[in-house]
């Protein structure tokens, strides 16, 4: 029987790395923001995709309740799919769900961005003291992050 495990993260790059990962070793669900640039996804993913709704700190008002709506529909996915894994490489997309999941005893693994080399980020600084394991993809984030592994880069 295969572990269940939900993958999410936010569109872009953020995404682009979580793809990197193998789902099909897990009985997996993606999690991703809808926007123009992710709805090619149900046709590689179908059923095992769900969307989150998609907001940016740029318009902080609208945001703010954007991050609200996106709670309670993590909620209920986190109830439907019932994880026993999050893998996440960011960003406030996934820190209610991984909230949502370390209250109900998921294990949570946050994946550090690529991005990131010399300064952390807040989605991350947010997750940091709950996840289960902290992986960076930078050795020098290990300064940042003592508690945090280095595997390398995901690309």
């Amino acid at each position: 029987m295969k572990t269940k495990v939900m993958f999410i993260s936010s569109e872009g790059g953020h995404l682009d790395e979580l793809r990197q990962l193998e789902f099909n070793k897990y009985d997996y669900s993606l999690v991703t923001e809808k926007t123009e640039t992710t709805k090619f996804l149900k046709d590689k993913y179908g059923k095992k995709l769900r969307y989150l709704l998609y907001g940016t700190r740029r318009t902080p008002v609208r945001y703010f309740f954007i991050l609200l709506i996106n709670f309670f529909i993590s909620l209920y996915l986190f109830i439907l799919i019932r994880p026993k894994v999050i893998v996440t490489t960011g960003t406030h997309t996934a820190v209610p769900m991984c909230y949502i999941g370390k209250i109900f005893g998921t294990k949570i693994i946050w994946i550090e961005t690529y991005a990131n080399r010399t300064s952390k980020t807040l989605a991350g600084k947010m997750v940091y003291k709950i996840a289960d394991t902290f992986i960076v993809q930078w050795e020098e984030m290990k300064e940042l992050y003592p508690k945090a592994v280095y595997f390398g880069t995901i690309y």
